[in-house]
């Protein structure tokens, strides 16, 4: 199992429009040049962002907008966003054990709990991380670049 960079280049995302975005038009194609992928790829993540309430996007323009205070918004709304759990489930579990098999008829019982808690473990550490974090973080990196 492997979240997608997806998540990571919609944090770059983020971290670019609050970097540039008051000196220059921060359009697909310049983050498709930060981030050294695919336009294409900038365009489907600005849409799942857009369409989560995360951000605006006016075409054209390079206009990109955080909806809500950086504060506001948790690396978890990211992850929805990007990389939606299909069934609510992270773990996708083999479709059907043996129930004639004493291990394929308990592997339920005996995993269901401890995946849903490693789950839960997961997006709980994801909602302690906001986009304010992002912003001081690469604040304090740039900072020490320009020493």
């Amino acid at each position: 199992m492997q979240i997608s960079s997806r998540f990571t280049i919609a944090l770059h995302i983020f971290s670019c429009v609050d970097v540039f975005g008051g000196e220059r038009k921060v359009t697909s194609d310049f983050l498709a040049e930060s981030i050294n992928t695919n336009p294409v790829i900038i365009r489907k993540i600005l849409t799942q962002l857009k369409n989560a309430g995360l951000i605006t996007v006016q075409r054209g323009t390079g206009g990109i907008e955080v909806t809500r205070n950086l504060r506001d918004i948790t690396f978890y709304d990211v992850y929805e966003a990007i990389d939606p759990v299909e069934n609510g489930d992270l773990f996708h579990f083999h479709e059907s054990p043996n129930p004639k098999c004493p291990v394929g008829r308990n592997i339920h019982a005996l995993l269901d709990g401890k995946l849903k808690d490693i789950q839960n473990a997961m997006e709980n550490e994801l909602k302690r991380y906001t986009l304010l974090d992002l912003q001081s973080g690469m604040a304090e990196l740039l900072a020490k670049e320009s020493k």
